[in-house]
Protein backbone atom coordinates (compact mmCIF):
# COMPACT_ATOMS: atom_id res chain seq x y z
CA UNK A 1 0.00 0.00 0.00
CA UNK A 2 1.39 3.42 -1.02
CA UNK A 3 1.34 6.07 1.71
CA UNK A 4 -0.68 9.18 1.00
CA UNK A 5 1.34 12.10 -0.33
CA UNK A 6 1.12 15.50 1.28
CA UNK A 7 0.97 18.02 -1.56
CA UNK A 8 2.19 21.60 -1.22
CA UNK A 9 1.66 24.05 -4.06
CA UNK A 10 3.79 27.17 -4.16
CA UNK A 11 3.26 30.42 -6.06
CA UNK A 12 5.41 33.44 -6.94
CA UNK A 13 7.66 34.44 -4.08
CA UNK A 14 7.29 31.19 -2.17
CA UNK A 15 9.55 28.24 -1.48
CA UNK A 16 9.22 24.96 0.38
CA UNK A 17 11.83 22.59 1.79
CA UNK A 18 11.12 19.04 2.96
CA UNK A 19 12.97 15.97 4.15
CA UNK A 20 10.02 13.59 4.49
CA UNK A 21 9.31 10.85 1.91
CA UNK A 22 5.57 11.63 1.71
CA UNK A 23 5.87 15.25 0.47
CA UNK A 24 5.28 16.49 -3.07
CA UNK A 25 5.85 20.15 -3.99
CA UNK A 26 4.21 21.57 -7.10
CA UNK A 27 3.84 24.80 -9.01
CA UNK A 28 2.57 26.24 -12.27
CA UNK A 29 4.94 28.42 -14.30
CA UNK A 30 4.79 30.79 -17.23
CA UNK A 31 7.72 33.18 -17.56
CA UNK A 32 8.63 32.57 -13.91
CA UNK A 33 11.32 30.11 -12.84
CA UNK A 34 11.19 27.22 -10.39
CA UNK A 35 14.46 25.80 -9.11
CA UNK A 36 14.37 22.37 -7.49
CA UNK A 37 17.41 21.66 -5.32
CA UNK A 38 18.31 18.30 -3.80
CA UNK A 39 20.99 16.89 -1.52
CA UNK A 40 20.99 13.11 -2.05
CA UNK A 41 23.03 12.36 1.08
CA UNK A 42 20.90 14.41 3.49
CA UNK A 43 17.74 13.42 1.54
CA UNK A 44 16.43 16.96 1.64
CA UNK A 45 15.11 19.03 -1.22
CA UNK A 46 13.27 22.22 -1.94
CA UNK A 47 11.64 24.27 -4.66
CA UNK A 48 11.23 28.00 -5.15
CA UNK A 49 9.17 30.04 -7.62
CA UNK A 50 10.44 33.47 -8.58
CA UNK A 51 9.13 36.20 -10.84
CA UNK A 52 12.33 37.90 -12.07
CA UNK A 53 16.05 37.32 -11.64
CA UNK A 54 16.69 40.64 -9.94
CA UNK A 55 14.99 43.99 -9.48
CA UNK A 56 15.18 46.19 -12.60
CA UNK A 57 18.29 48.39 -12.84
CA UNK A 58 17.97 51.52 -10.74
CA UNK A 59 15.09 50.10 -8.69
CA UNK A 60 15.13 48.33 -5.37
CA UNK A 61 12.66 45.67 -4.32
CA UNK A 62 10.15 46.53 -1.64
CA UNK A 63 10.93 44.80 1.64
CA UNK A 64 8.09 42.27 1.28
CA UNK A 65 8.97 41.50 -2.36
CA UNK A 66 12.58 40.31 -2.02
CA UNK A 67 11.67 36.63 -2.39
CA UNK A 68 9.95 37.33 -5.73
CA UNK A 69 13.41 37.94 -7.21
CA UNK A 70 15.67 35.01 -8.00
CA UNK A 71 18.77 36.36 -6.32
CA UNK A 72 16.93 36.43 -2.97
CA UNK A 73 14.72 33.38 -3.57
CA UNK A 74 17.80 31.24 -4.23
CA UNK A 75 19.53 32.28 -1.01
CA UNK A 76 16.37 31.65 1.00
CA UNK A 77 16.02 28.17 -0.50
CA UNK A 78 19.69 27.24 -0.06
CA UNK A 79 19.78 28.51 3.54
CA UNK A 80 16.57 26.66 4.46
CA UNK A 81 17.99 23.44 3.02
CA UNK A 82 21.25 23.86 4.92
CA UNK A 83 19.26 24.28 8.13
CA UNK A 84 17.84 20.79 7.42
CA UNK A 85 21.27 19.23 6.92
CA UNK A 86 22.03 19.86 3.24
CA UNK A 87 25.60 20.68 2.26
CA UNK A 88 26.04 23.32 -0.45
CA UNK A 89 28.69 21.30 -2.32
CA UNK A 90 26.30 18.35 -2.69
CA UNK A 91 23.36 20.30 -4.13
CA UNK A 92 21.97 19.39 -7.53
CA UNK A 93 19.60 21.77 -9.33
CA UNK A 94 16.79 21.26 -11.83
CA UNK A 95 15.46 24.36 -13.64
CA UNK A 96 11.98 24.90 -15.07
CA UNK A 97 9.90 27.68 -16.62
CA UNK A 98 11.12 30.76 -18.45
CA UNK A 99 8.53 30.61 -21.23
CA UNK A 100 7.88 33.64 -23.42
CA UNK A 101 4.12 33.39 -23.28
CA UNK A 102 2.96 36.89 -24.18
CA UNK A 103 4.49 38.54 -27.23
CA UNK A 104 4.00 42.07 -25.88
CA UNK A 105 6.10 41.41 -22.78
CA UNK A 106 9.37 40.90 -24.62
CA UNK A 107 11.71 38.12 -23.62
CA UNK A 108 11.10 38.08 -19.85
CA UNK A 109 11.05 34.28 -19.75
CA UNK A 110 14.36 34.02 -21.61
CA UNK A 111 15.94 36.58 -19.26
CA UNK A 112 14.72 34.61 -16.26
CA UNK A 113 16.11 31.37 -17.68
CA UNK A 114 19.47 33.04 -18.35
CA UNK A 115 19.57 34.33 -14.76
CA UNK A 116 18.86 30.86 -13.35
CA UNK A 117 21.60 29.22 -15.44
CA UNK A 118 24.12 31.94 -14.50
CA UNK A 119 23.29 31.71 -10.80
CA UNK A 120 23.66 27.93 -10.68
CA UNK A 121 26.97 28.08 -12.59
CA UNK A 122 28.35 30.93 -10.46
CA UNK A 123 27.50 29.05 -7.25
CA UNK A 124 29.12 25.85 -8.52
CA UNK A 125 25.88 23.88 -8.09
CA UNK A 126 25.57 20.72 -10.18
CA UNK A 127 22.95 21.06 -12.89
CA UNK A 128 20.53 18.22 -13.60
CA UNK A 129 17.47 18.40 -15.82
CA UNK A 130 16.26 21.65 -17.34
CA UNK A 131 13.03 22.49 -19.15
CA UNK A 132 13.34 26.18 -19.93
CA UNK A 133 11.95 28.43 -22.62
CA UNK A 134 9.28 27.83 -25.20
CA UNK A 135 5.93 29.57 -25.24
CA UNK A 136 3.74 27.34 -23.05
CA UNK A 137 3.12 27.19 -19.33
CA UNK A 138 4.56 24.27 -17.37
CA UNK A 139 3.41 22.29 -14.39
CA UNK A 140 6.21 20.98 -12.13
CA UNK A 141 6.00 18.36 -9.38
CA UNK A 142 8.97 17.57 -7.14
CA UNK A 143 9.59 14.80 -4.62
CA UNK A 144 12.19 16.55 -2.43
CA UNK A 145 13.16 13.47 -0.39
CA UNK A 146 14.12 11.55 -3.54
CA UNK A 147 15.10 14.49 -5.76
CA UNK A 148 12.76 13.32 -8.52
CA UNK A 149 11.01 15.86 -10.71
CA UNK A 150 8.46 15.69 -13.47
CA UNK A 151 7.21 18.52 -15.62
CA UNK A 152 4.92 18.94 -18.57
CA UNK A 153 3.61 21.77 -20.68
CA UNK A 154 0.07 22.90 -20.12
CA UNK A 155 -1.93 22.69 -23.32
CA UNK A 156 -4.43 25.47 -23.94
CA UNK A 157 -8.05 24.57 -23.35
CA UNK A 158 -9.91 23.91 -26.59
CA UNK A 159 -11.66 26.92 -28.07
CA UNK A 160 -15.41 26.73 -27.74
CA UNK A 161 -17.24 26.61 -31.07
CA UNK A 162 -20.41 27.98 -29.51
CA UNK A 163 -21.24 31.52 -30.45
CA UNK A 164 -22.84 33.74 -27.82
CA UNK A 165 -26.41 34.77 -28.52
CA UNK A 166 -26.86 38.54 -28.43
CA UNK A 167 -30.34 39.56 -27.38
CA UNK A 168 -31.57 43.08 -27.69
CA UNK A 169 -33.84 44.59 -25.10
CA UNK A 170 -37.37 45.20 -26.35
CA UNK A 171 -37.92 48.74 -27.52
CA UNK A 172 -39.90 50.92 -25.11
CA UNK A 173 -43.19 52.17 -26.49
CA UNK A 174 -42.99 55.72 -27.81
CA UNK A 175 -44.15 58.32 -25.30
CA UNK A 176 -43.89 56.02 -22.29
CA UNK A 177 -41.52 56.64 -19.38
CA UNK A 178 -39.79 53.68 -17.86
CA UNK A 179 -38.61 53.92 -14.26
CA UNK A 180 -36.00 51.66 -12.79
Amino acid sequence: MTPLMRRFNIVQGEYRVADQPDVLIGTLLGSCIAVCLHDAVARVGGMNHFLLGDAPAGESAAEGDFQRYGVHAMELLINAMMQRGAVRDRLRAHLYGGANIMAGLGQIGSSNADFARRFIAAEGISLGHTALGGNAARRVEFLPFLGKVRSWTVVDAPVSRLQPVVRQAPAAPVGELELF
